[in-house]
């Protein structure tokens, strides 16, 4: 597997990638596919993630194992202000890949990021129901910070930090 730098060619792949893990994430939480697939959120997505990729200020990573996309990452400052922090915006890996060690690679690049650019902690947020992520960050030495956001089916986002050592 690879990880290297997203283009404005891979849009397409990304946000498929984008819209397969959000249907098993959510999905898993309990709410249905046309819950998570409509056509406003399916352009805000393609928005959004071509926003992304084109930031000088953000950084958009894929990984790629035999010519095809498995998994994304999107880094870059917080959306709150805070010195000395990166947040990980967005990290999604296709499900057929779940459980081969792409998220941790990716996650070794957001780690990556916090040192070349010499920031003391890492800010997320992951939605409540989605155990799998809490755990895979729980794992990786995230820790609840305390903050939430509204979140769809009336639920939350939780904050969570990582300290770099």
């Amino acid at each position: 597997m690879d990880v290297r730098e997203a283009t404005a060619g891979d849009l397409d792949d990304v946000v498929a990638l984008h819209t397969r893990a959000r249907v098993a994430y959510y999905g898993a939480g309990g709410l249905t596919v046309a819950e998570i697939v409509t056509p406003e959120l399916a352009r805000e997505q393609r928005d959004g993630w071509a926003a992304a990729i084109a930031a000088p200020h953000k950084h958009v990573r894929c990984a790629v194992a035999d010519g095809r996309l498995v998994g994304l990452l999107a880094m870059g400052p917080p959306h709150t202000p805070e010195a000395d922090a990166a947040q990980l915006y967005q990290l999604h890996v296709d499900p057929d890949h779940w459980s081969r060690g792409v998220g941790s690679a990716l996650h070794g690049h957001f780690l990556r990021h916090l040192e070349t650019e010499g920031l003391a902690v890492g800010v997320l947020e992951v939605w409540e129901r989605n155990m799998r992520a809490r755990a895979f960050y729980a794992r990786h030495g995230w820790h609840p910070d305390g903050t939430t956001r509204p979140a769809p089916a009336h639920t939350h986002y939780l904050g969570m930090r990582r300290p770099h050592p």
